[in-house]
């Protein structure tokens, strides 16, 4: 298995105790949860079962009893339950008469918020069955889904039965840039970062889309194929994709239609004025449920309140639907193989690294040397006065040590020569942003960049750390 190394030894961790573990895993459709609980645990799963979306009580209890009848290998047919608590009870029995086994048994509920529909009674019944018995027995539970705010609302801090039982929790996320060449190494797929970042910029680090990449193409042949051939797999998967994860997902896709026009987010207020949806109408529980499942992130500008936060959009594919194929005709051939040498594509290139360069914060932290320390990664945005010039800092990072980075993201293919044009830019920023921001704190431009930067006269006094792109793909230590 590839990556995944901290979540692994906390399931580890799971089985080596010497009680009832109940786990809760939750992150986006197509992260990688089911398959990463069913290989890991693919020699102890004694019991699975996965819910089916838009499907009755009924018929999920008559699945359960097909699936419970297929693990215990009963000649005779296992009649549905009536309800859940009945499935409980069933679910017991079976357990007691299973064979001792020389590894803790694991059973896997996958996809729970499909199963615990309103007035299914699963959720209650699951409690009850978890308080009443399987807390008692040296066992591994797993409750899965996708729903990350459901789950975190209705299981993690759920106020009946479940309030506080949870012992374990992970939410996955997609693969770094690290993990996605660890992953297309150990398929025999050899693409050099340069192209591993472009196609990261489109599809982000989903195991699932990466699955689909085949050997001998290029970053912008591997896009071509998967987002604008009529039969690719992202042609279509926008709408399939928050369909899949949240009731009246129309205005969930409103709302990300609305941020996918400001890199930089948009306020509250903002949302409100371009989606129409009304501050009572439900908007906070959206915000809530595209933050859970890490399509949107919260940021709060350097030297502003809670109230000043800006919702910004870091979802990689949505971005990139949104902005190239959402209204494109399918099956044109080589489309993207054109667009991609335009102008607005490479522009809209420049944005992206930024966004990624903002979700590998870890990495740049341990290239300045400061891995271990406290800090908060925020952006900064002044428009210009009588005494001077606004500016822009999309990444900022505000240090324990007194220090703060000013971070400049730039995306090009090979290294930069920095002109006085540059070197006066980064002069006034810095300097701009010490008369405004008013902090006592040394403050360091920071380039990060793709190839790094040709020394001159001009890079020398302006520029104190570069970042190049090698360094986002270092693997994190792991103890």
């Amino acid at each position: 298995m590839i990556g995944r190394k901290y979540e692994r030894q906390k399931l580890s961790n799971l089985t080596l105790s010497s009680k009832a573990e109940l786990l809760t895993i939750i992150g986006r459709r197509r992260v990688g949860k089911t398959y990463l609980i069913r290989e890991h645990y693919k020699n102890q799963i004694v019991f699975e079962f996965t819910g089916t979306q838009y499907s009755d009580k009924q018929n999920q209890l008559k699945k359960f009893a097909q699936k419970l009848q297929e693990y215990s290998n009963s000649s005779l047919k296992i009649a549905p339950p009536e309800d859940w608590a009945d499935a409980f009870v069933q679910l017991k029995i079976y357990l007691k008469n299973l064979s001792t086994t020389k590894q803790k048994p694991v059973l896997f509920f996958d996809e729970v918020p499909w199963i615990a529909s309103k007035r299914s009674g699963f959720l209650n019944e699951f409690g009850y069955w978890w308080n009443d018995w399987a807390s008692q027995q040296n066992i591994v539970v797993v409750i899965c889904g996708s729903a990350a705010s459901w789950m975190i609302d209705k299981v993690i801090n759920n106020k009946g039965g479940l309030h506080n039982r949870i012992t374990e929790y992970i939410h996955l996320q997609p693969f770094t840039l690290a993990e996605v060449k660890q992953y297309l190494f150990a398929a025999n797929l050899l693409l050099d970062d340069y192209q591993i970042l472009q196609l990261y910029m489109s599809i982000g680090g989903i195991p699932h889309y990466l699955q689909h990449i085949r050997k001998g193409e290029s970053a912008t042949q591997i896009i071509n194929r998967l987002c604008f051939n009529k039969d690719g797999i992202l042609r279509n998967e926008f709408n399939n994709l928050y369909a899949a994860l949240y009731e009246g997902h129309e205005r969930h896709i409103s709302v990300v239609k609305a941020l996918s026009t400001k890199w930089k987010g948009l306020t509250r207020n903002e949302i409100i004025e371009s989606t129409k949806i009304s501050n009572g109408g439900g908007l906070t529980q959206i915000l809530k449920e595209l933050i859970s499942s890490a399509f949107v992130a919260e940021v709060i500008p350097f030297g502003k309140k809670k109230k000043d936060t800006l919702y910004r959009l870091v979802d990689e594919y949505s971005l990139f639907y949104l902005n190239f194929i959402e209204g494109k005709r399918a099956g044109k051939k080589d489309i993207w193989l054109q667009t991609a040498q335009t102008n607005p594509y490479k522009i809209w290139r420049g944005y992206a690294f930024e966004n990624i360069c903002i979700k590998h914060v870890e990495a740049i932290k341990r290239s300045l040397g400061i891995a271990g320390v406290q800090t908060e990664v925020s952006g900064f945005r002044s428009s210009a006065t009588a005494d001077g010039q606004g500016i822009q800092i999309d990444m900022l990072i505000d240090r324990n040590d007194q220090s703060i980075n000013l971070c400049e993201m730039k995306f090009y293919n090979d290294e930069i020569t920095l002109t006085k044009e540059d070197s006066d830019k980064l002069r006034r920023r810095r300097s701009r942003f010490q008369q405004i921001s008013k902090t006592k704190k040394t403050i360091f431009n920071t380039i990060v960049t793709t190839y790094g930067i040709i020394p001159n006269a001009y890079s020398y006094g302006q520029v104190d750390n570069i970042v190049t792109m090698d360094e986002l793909f270092l693997l994190e230590s792991f103890e």
